[in-house]
């Protein structure tokens, strides 16, 4: 094979520096090494690469042609390097991210962007599933990171770096014969004999008491799903106020007015990890560009 790692980095060399001689200074080796390696791929190739009748070495039309795929190899053996130096270090293969739905309009993609940027070469899994279960996955060693509510007690076996807090707004369709009669006014004890809905995990016994009032509740595993279900009057739910605004000011749902209470409830969101299992590189990373993320938005 002509082409090697080593003489693909010396043909660039030249090509950007425009001798050998300076290839050579780039390269910190000597011009005749410089020109012996240039010779002997071209005698390989059976191609002139470097016209050398004026004083410093012209690439030909061949060079020219060849030094697209040449840069693009040289940046993925620049990647390959990178990416074992990582693994070394403690990359991992894979970070798997599991996110509760209600979060999914919360900012993780950009410190995700930054990440990519960095570990170019890491495999990034995200999943939604509700809280519950996404901490079910955290502690099987199927995610090592969950994006979840502050939760109401502590378990030892978690780390955790608080976020911020996410507002959940109590929403109904105008169209709900509640809202209708009621004009979108009532009491928090109102709730409790009007369904629910509400993103649960599949488990019974997961329900956490802030957020699950009423008597009879449907249960989803997504928050669009519970949105599509309030929108159709079928019930009311506790969804962010990011993901709603928009449908409030269109019309199609109504924030319910508490007489007594705010209609707000502000939880905290953390990001969490297994103290049991060590954090990966990119793990790491992440919740440090989420740290710095939330602090600016702070």
């Amino acid at each position: 094979m002509a082409f090697s790692s080593d003489n693909v980095r010396v043909f660039l060399a030249v090509l950007d520096s425009g001798s050998f001689s300076a290839a050579a200074r780039q390269l910190g080796r000597v011009p005749s090494a410089i020109s012996m390696t240039i010779a002997n791929l071209e005698a390989e190739l059976d191609l002139a690469l470097f016209d050398r009748s004026a004083r410093e070495p012209r690439p030909t039309d061949v060079a020219r042609a060849l030094e697209p795929q040449a840069r693009q190899i040289a940046s993925q053996l620049r990647q390959l390097q990178a990416h074992a130096e990582g693994l070394h270090q403690g990359l991992e293969h894979k970070l798997t991210i599991a996110i509760a739905p209600e979060l999914l309009s919360a900012p993780w993609s950009q410190p995700l962007a930054v990440l990519a940027e960095e570990y170019p070469a890491l495999i990034v899994e995200v999943r939604s599933a509700p809280q519950a279960d996404a901490l079910r996955q955290l502690h099987a060693g199927e995610a090592q990171l969950a994006l979840v509510f502050e939760r109401p007690g502590t378990d030892e076996r978690e780390g955790f770096q608080e976020l911020g807090q996410e507002i959940l707004v109590a929403v109904i369709s105008p169209d709900h014969p509640a809202a209708q009669s009621r004009q979108g006014q009532m009491q928090l004890n109102d709730l409790i004999d009007i369904r629910q809905i509400a993103v649960v995990s599949r488990d019974p016994g997961a329900r956490d008491p802030r957020l699950m009032v009423a008597r009879h509740i449907w249960r989803t595993d997504s928050h669009l799903a519970t949105l599509s279900l309030v929108q159709a009057g079928l019930g009311w739910a506790y969804l962010p106020r990011s993901l709603i605004e928009p449908l409030v000011g269109a019309g199609t749902l109504m924030e319910i007015r508490f007489g007594n209470v705010s209609n707000q409830l502000r939880v905290w969101v953390d990001v969490v990890w297994h103290t049991e299992r060590p954090m990966g590189l990119g793990a790491q990373r992440f919740i440090e560009l989420m740290r710095e993320a939330s602090r600016k938005s702070g």
